[in-house]
């Protein structure tokens, strides 16, 4: 987490269990007091009126409310944009998030604002996904990723060419209308790239093969650079 989103967390926090000591703090937020000190030093500073008081706790002036979020026109066409762009064109999990975090946002803004009053946007993403197969490949490989697991795919390349790879996935990759996975191939023993929609069959790998020290997402866009 950032340090502007553990800040909002920090007044929020202040917001609803006032006063509250840095230690009950720390343990909510899992940080050390001595950051917390210094996290309300920072809040003091950007002008959030918190105050202590010895053997009470923090407290926040009576009657403050973070202002209400303010979104442009602009602003708001491109969250709802990428909010459609992400529904169609990723999984299911993250199709649901991304209609959460508009639903959340949209409770948050003025009762006339444009969201609200159902403003259509002039740049539209479809609305149909183009593979339901995709979808699932998709949830399957990006789970993968943020849970460091090995996939175990049945691929048929470009050329119609199949084979059965054992890899470590590291990266999804959109390029205007196809996903490309970057991987690190066991049977290559090198940095490969698998088109999403070129899948077909994908698992949960039980193979224990040992990657490389040197293998990572940074590692492998550096190795892509270079070969441009």
């Amino acid at each position: 987490m950032s340090k502007p989103d553990r800040l909002f967390q920090l007044t929020n926090l202040l917001r609803a269990h006032q006063p509250v000591t840095a230690k009950q703090l720390a343990e909510k937020m899992m940080l050390s007091e001595r950051t917390i000190y210094r996290y309300i030093d920072d809040l003091s500073v950007s002008g959030i009126p918190v105050y202590g008081e010895a053997g009470v706790g923090y407290r926040l002036t009576e009657g403050f409310e973070l202002p209400p979020l303010h979104l442009t026109p602009l602003e708001l066409e491109a969250l709802v944009l990428g909010v459609n762009l992400v529904t169609t064109r990723t999984g299911e999990n993250l199709s649901q998030a991304a209609h959460s975090l508009l639903s959340k946002i949209e409770a948050s803004l003025p009762l006339d604002h444009d969201l609200k009053m159902g403003n259509e946007s002039v740049a539209l993403a479809p609305y149909s996904f183009y593979d339901e197969k995709i979808r699932k490949n998709w949830d399957v490989v990006h789970t993968a990723i943020k849970d460091k697991t090995q996939l175990q795919l049945h691929y048929l390349s470009l050329d119609d060419q199949e084979s059965d790879r054992a890899i470590f996935p590291l990266g999804l990759f959109y390029w205007g209308g196809v996903w490309t996975l970057g991987a690190w191939c066991f049977l290559r023993q090198a940095y490969r790239n698998f088109r999403v929609d070129r899948i077909e069959d994908i698992s949960i790998s039980t193979d224990t093969s040992v990657l490389p020290e040197h293998v990572s997402l940074t590692d492998y866009v550096q190795v892509q650079n270079s070969q441009h």
